[in-house]
């Protein structure tokens, strides 16, 4: 795979004990739509306009996304006529991207067949994996047979975000599009992170057992009395969206603080 594009491994291994966060992408959509352009415009910053249509292959790629490492993984896949033998990505992928050719309504008819199914999916599995939808060969502008506004429509409907770009032109939303895909499944796994459970003291009342004592005044609070001795019963509280929504805030600033900032060479195999 190295020597197919020009790419040499990254030599070494990573210590066992620190391994990077995965991130698995396949990419959908008909023949013809550019899949394989974009993943090897991602890995290699190349453009390579013929492939074996019938070839389907992973790769993986060392990347620094918001000053975070990850592996990322990206399946190129092969379907003939639309989605056919799902399982193979829907149980592997973190995130989807499905691509479209903005020269070819076609194309952009087969991406609504393969959205169908993965809001199925989402519904039997009750997880959403996100999904981009992007129309590819931008530099084909003057045979366009499918406007931005269809696009964007289409992707509102099934709730995921849009992109158009250019394989052939554009390295840097290429790379933008595959890194939002990692932003994604990060957000999507801090929505889903366990929450621990927010506990609130209730204070019931109790014979008294000793004198009650005053309590002094303090910024402008008025004197009032209590027992000392009092029985504290703890009850989990009813709204747990309250603590998730803190737990996530809680969760990104750590993220930052303590984001790496080394900087990992690049490089990719096949699996």
């Amino acid at each position: 795979m190295s020597s197919m594009f020009g790419k040499p491994r990254v030599s070494g291994e990573r210590p066992p004990q620190s391994p990077l966060p995965e991130c698995n992408v396949a990419i959908l959509g008909c023949r013809g739509a550019g899949k394989s352009a974009l993943t090897v415009k991602f890995l290699t910053k190349r453009f390579i306009s013929e492939y074996d249509p019938n070839l389907e292959d992973t790769y993986s790629s060392e990347e620094l996304v918001d000053q975070q490492p990850v592996l990322l993984k990206v399946m190129d896949t092969a379907d003939q006529d639309g989605p056919g033998n799902c399982e193979r990505y829907l149980c592997w992928a973190s995130a989807f991207l499905v691509v479209y050719s903005i020269d070819d309504r076609k194309s952009f008819e087969g991406c609504q067949r393969y959205l169908e199914v993965l809001a199925l999916h989402a519904r039997g599995c009750q997880h959403r994996c996100p999904v981009l939808l992007l129309g590819n060969k931008l530099d084909m502008e003057q045979y366009r047979q499918v406007p931005s506004a269809e696009g964007m429509s289409l992707a509102s409907r099934f709730g995921c975000l849009f992109h158009e770009v250019s394989a052939c032109q554009d390295f840097t939303r290429v790379q933008h599009v595959f890194h939002e895909a990692v932003r994604e499944v990060r957000r999507q796994a801090e929505w889903n992170l366990p929450v621990r459970p927010l506990f609130i003291s209730e204070e019931r009342p109790c014979p008294p057992v000793a004198t009650p004592v005053a309590l002094p005044t303090h910024h402008s609070l008025a004197t009032c009395t209590f027992n000392t001795l009092s029985t504290v019963n703890y009850k989990e509280m009813p709204s747990v969206a309250q603590a998730k929504l803190v737990t996530v805030k809680s969760s990104r600033a750590q993220s930052k603080r303590k984001a790496p900032t080394l900087t990992l060479l690049k490089g990719f195999k096949i699996f």
